[in-house]
């Protein structure tokens, strides 16, 4: 006989055929793995993608095209020829400016540390020597035309305000004399180093609650939430060191700054803390819209609500960046004024993330309980199934061992048929564990 092979017989190996299936299997699981890989990747790119388009909407929709919309002016005067002017402008504006006539200059400064209008407009007068308006003398002289504005309510209104009466002090051929009755810090010359300030604190903040929810996410909430109480302490002397000793952007009442950067940025923390419970990984995305897209934008740190459109205007008047940094100007170049209700907008804010704690707290506590009734059903279930299968089976298989012997014939050898008995117990038992084991794992 030959000992050659015949060409089928390497076909018709079995190991051969298990080669060829690995092969095969390999590179189909290798592109089942990078589709689920691609699909991993693809769904996590729809968080910054949504970030984008949230900035973009967001930063575009409030800055791009900055406008007065109803941004309060005076015209210092009460004679016939101030209410002729400032009606005539109202007239011109349609809409942009709401122009008042104020009796003084003085009764004008005062709303303007009030922050009741951004620009009070003083007319070319005749001033005699003595320093008396109106005088007609022969030693009278002119007063050029004067401009009153206040650049630490709002540097940008200033200059609107400015570029509006410079062209009217022109017609009157007199350059405009511009008084800033409530100057900005020396080392803040624009005003808008306490926005920037809202900034940094804000991202503390928020940076804080990713860290907190994602690797507290062991941790009871009512720790978690305790260590969003002492982040925001921190947080808080941290901007205030900015706004102090490293920049001096503020020269006195530094404890207030604090408190009011502690107000603000628990708030945040512990909204965000508790938004974890529900929005998971969401939890960025929605932080980032409610305390950067609405809130930068929306804060006046940039542009006041009176240059912005109605719904960044809206929520300047409840949102906690506004009431940080409204309360801050207020604190530090307004005397205070105001500086009551900025605190109760944060402490709002403040209120709304304890309640929101104390709703994931209901949320957990409610999901634990649904986990560990399953848990024991499950494990009921389990038990149930072994006890009612292992029996049952036992019994059949000593009802078949009967019957076969029976039908053998057997009857007459006492030692066989116990020494058969005695196997199919063993087997039966060995079966009977086998679907114990099997049940259990199940």
């Amino acid at each position: 006989m030959s000992s050659a092979h015949r060409p089928d017989h390497r076909r018709n190996d079995p190991r051969s055929a298990d080669r060829a299936a690995l092969r095969t299997e390999r590179p189909a699981a290798h592109r089942s793995s990078n589709s689920a890989g691609l699909r991993h990747v693809l769904t996590h790119l729809i968080t910054p993608l949504l970030m984008c388009i949230g900035m973009g909407l967001a930063y575009l929709g409030a800055f791009a095209n900055p406008a007065p919309h109803h941004l309060p002016v005076a015209i210092v005067g009460s004679g016939r020829s101030s209410q002729l002017l400032a009606q005539s402008i109202n007239d011109k504006a349609h809409g942009d400016l709401e122009v008042r006539t104020v009796g003084d200059r003085g009764a004008a400064m005062d709303q303007l540390k009030h922050q009741d209008i951004f620009g009070a407009y003083v007319m070319k007068a005749k001033v005699d020597a003595g320093g008396a308006t109106g005088g007609a003398t022969g030693d009278a002289r002119d007063s050029g035309p004067e401009l009153l504005v206040a650049t630490a309510g709002s540097d940008t209104s200033a200059s609107v305000v400015q570029k509006i009466f410079t062209p009217l002090a022109a017609q009157q051929g007199a350059p405009l004399k511009v008084t800033d009755v409530a100057p900005t810090a020396k080392d803040d010359p624009t005003g808008q180093g306490i926005f920037f300030l809202l900034v940094a604190i804000s991202i503390g903040s928020y940076a804080s609650v990713a860290v907190i929810g994602g690797a507290g996410a062991v941790l009871p909430l009512r720790l978690r939430a305790a260590l969003a109480v002492g982040t925001s302490f921190v947080v808080g002397l941290i901007g205030t060191a900015f706004a102090g000793p490293v920049f001096h952007l503020v020269d006195h009442g530094l404890w207030g700054v604090w408190g009011m950067g502690w107000l603000y940025s628990a708030g945040i923390l512990l909204i965000g803390t508790g938004l974890h419970t529900f929005l998971k990984r969401w939890t960025t995305l929605g932080v980032m819209a409610l305390f950067v897209m609405l809130n930068f934008t929306s804060s006046g740190g940039i542009f006041r609500p009176e240059m912005q459109n109605g719904f960044f205007a809206a929520l300047h008047s409840f949102w906690n960046g506004a009431g940080f940094v409204e309360g801050t100007r207020s604190q530090v170049y307004f005397a205070d004024h105001g500086l009551a209700g900025h605190i109760w907008t944060l402490a709002g804010w403040l209120v709304v993330g304890l309640l929101m704690v104390g709703v994931a707290g209901l949320a957990e506590r409610k999901r634990r309980t649904d986990e560990a009734t399953s848990a024991a059903n499950a494990a009921a279930v389990a038990a149930a199934a072994v006890a009612a299968t292992v029996p049952e089976r036992a019994a059949r298989q000593e009802t078949e061992q009967r019957r076969r012997m029976e039908q053998s014939g057997q009857t007459g050898q006492t030692g066989q048929t116990g020494q058969t008995r005695q196997s199919g117990q063993m087997e039966g038992s060995a079966e009977s564990e086998e679907e114990m084991e099997e049940a259990v794992g199940v």
